[in-house]
């Protein structure tokens, strides 16, 4: 039995990984996807002190609380701040990190340092109070506006993030439109301490490929001892 601990991207809550959930429950994995503070039935809790840290205390909480050891973290998109923030602040509670079409930051990195201007132009469309980023049009009907301090915020790391055991990027090949993380998969498929994917489908792989993501998980947790380390195996050629 694995952990797996979903991470969702801005302005989404644990429900965009509804299906996913299931289908690892369903295998006898447990499973929880979270919502952070600030968003979807949290957002009561919205305020301008929402940051990054407080996300990545959102799931360090939880895997202390739930005892959780050795979890396959899976952050989307901006959830890859987090994930990675939480591995370098409670590493042996960590087993693996899978980015989901998502940043990969580094120390000192921001989520507003890593997208493009397009990105940041969005960013800048607060609500009314200023704590917000504005949802976009074509999100779901669920989706709430998010806390723009953790968009803003740099990541601070103090150990060495190769330390857990293994590391899975996923790249969604399948954008209308050039992709923001087209660099990040090219540099991460030819890195032998990373495991890389392109999937056909866009940016929320949950709704596009949702077969392919949950072999993808499953695979990742058979654990790399059961693998040739450093063997990056790519699904698909980008």
């Amino acid at each position: 039995m694995v952990t797996f601990v979903l991470i969702p991207g801005m302005c989404h809550g644990g429900w965009c990984f509804e299906e996913l959930a299931e289908q690892t429950r369903r295998r006898g994995h447990r499973t929880y996807p979270l919502t952070l503070t600030g968003l979807s039935e949290r957002s009561h809790l919205l305020h301008g002190g929402v940051n990054l840290d407080t996300h990545i205390q959102d799931v360090t909480g939880v895997l202390e609380a739930e005892n959780i050891e050795d979890a396959v973290l899976v952050g989307h998109s901006y959830g890859g701040m987090v994930i990675t923030g939480v591995a370098d602040r409670t590493p042996e509670r960590v087993h693996s990190l899978v980015y989901l079409d998502a940043v990969v930051p580094q120390h000192n990195d921001s989520c507003w340092s890593l997208v493009s201007d397009q990105e940041r132009q969005w960013y800048a469309d607060v609500v009314e109070s200023g704590y917000a980023v504005r949802t976009l049009p074509f999100f779901d009907a669920r989706a709430t506006p998010h806390p723009i301090a953790s968009l803003l915020q740099p990541l601070r790391l103090t150990g060495d993030p190769t330390r857990v055991h293994r590391r899975v990027y996923v790249y969604a090949a399948g954008w209308d439109g050039p992709s923001p993380f087209t660099a990040t998969y090219q540099r991460l498929r030819d890195d032998p301490s990373w495991t890389a994917h392109a999937v056909d489908g866009g940016h929320n792989l949950m709704r596009d490929a949702p077969q392919e993501l949950l072999n993808i998980l499953l695979q990742t947790a058979e654990g790399p001892d059961r693998h040739e380390a450093g063997a990056a195996r790519p699904t698909s050629d980008a």
